[in-house]
């Protein structure tokens, strides 16, 4: 994740850029001094490039398949620990 660039339903999509569609999880860390992944901008979210899921395609963020974070973001409260893991 790099920016927030407001869109249009006309607008036409850039064919490389891995756009949020879907859902996005926001995540604090919970490392010292504000060293976080809300402040470097780490989201789960999902991807129009589902076909690269498992591969680095982006910018430290975590992405799934639109209708698997979907499920997900229905799944999570606010404030639910989220361990990430290799």
């Amino acid at each position: 994740f790099v920016g927030r660039v407001p869109l249009r339903p006309d607008d036409p999509l850039p064919p490389t850029e891995d756009l949020v569609l879907s859902r996005i999880l926001w995540l604090d860390g919970v490392e010292a001094h504000n060293v976080n992944t809300r402040n470097r901008f780490i989201y789960i979210h999902g991807t129009r490039h589902e076909d690269k899921i498992g591969e680095p395609d982006s910018h430290g963020c975590i992405r799934m398949r639109n209708a698997d974070v979907i499920e997900l973001f229905d799944l999570v409260d606010v404030d639910t620990p989220v361990t990430i893991r290799k």
